[in-house]
């Protein structure tokens, strides 16, 4: 396993907001935590990168602790993408090699560079690299995200609803480039999402919170509509077409 979450527990002003979250995953897979707002999805997601410190559990990457870490060492092994990044004044390049920032000694170096221009090349970003990202759309900005990310060389990427706010096509562009950088690097990925069916097209596994602990846990076959009734509170039918499976709610009285 590339992950291992161990009976993570965090509290906030000693109420529990997520409690005894224990799972694991390989590389190439790409896991989703789904559950309605409120339900400690962001919450977990910062407790497993130390941006918050949980009141009790682990979180392994490669058998190292990530709780135990210094940031640095963190940011080696995991890249993490919030829901909203800062749009300051620097270009696109400037912005996506401060993720180099972890392994950079004394200065920057050729190596640092090519790593980069991989990055770029990978997320079709060659024609914004002087771009300011200030003035960038949601998409083209959600892209320097993950290729900031990217080059740290993580082991683990963690996105924070890399979708919101986006348009279908980038939606999809977005969700079709975690999937190739799963594969293509050999890494695991970690997502909090609240579109269903673009969860059950993309994601391996899968994380359903309720109350702040797991509710169902597991494959594409956990996402049923019992589940997604005691999760949501919505009556739905889950379909399969074109080899795809996908959520429909069913009409209610007054809808």
């Amino acid at each position: 396993m590339i992950l291992d979450v161990d009976g993570v527990m965090f509290n906030y002003r000693s109420a529990p907001v997520i409690r005894d979250i224990t799972f694991s995953l390989r590389a190439h897979q790409i896991l989703a935590i789904l559950g309605p707002n409120g339900v400690g999805k962001t919450t977990l997601l910062k407790c497993m990168n130390a941006i918050l410190q949980p009141k009790s559990g682990s979180v392994l990457v490669e058998g190292a602790d990530l709780l135990t870490s210094d940031r640095m060492e963190i940011a080696r092994k995991v890249g993490y993408v919030p829901q909203r990044s800062e749009a300051g004044r620097m270009t696109v390049f400037d912005a996506i090699l401060l993720g180099r920032r972890p392994h950079i000694r004394w200065d920057v170096t050729d190596a640092d560079i090519r790593i980069v221009e991989a990055a770029i090349r990978m997320l079709s970003l060659e024609d914004l690299t002087l771009r300011y990202i200030d003035e960038m759309s949601g998409g083209e900005l959600q892209k320097v995200s993950i290729a900031r990310a990217l080059v740290q060389e993580p082991r683990v990427l963690l996105l924070d609803e890399p979708t919101s706010s986006l348009d279908l096509k980038n939606q999809l562009e977005i969700l079709g480039i975690v999937r190739r950088v799963t594969t293509d690097h050999n890494v695991a990925a970690v997502m909090t999402m609240h579109d269903l069916n673009m969860a059950l097209r993309y994601a391996d596994r899968f994380i359903l919170l309720k109350d702040g602990v797991i509710h169902a846990a597991g494959s594409p076959d956990v996402v049923t509509p019992e589940t997604i009734e005691a999760v949501y509170g919505v009556l739905v039918t889950v379909e399969r077409y074109n080899g795809f499976r996908f959520v429909v709610p069913l009409a209610t009285e007054g809808t």
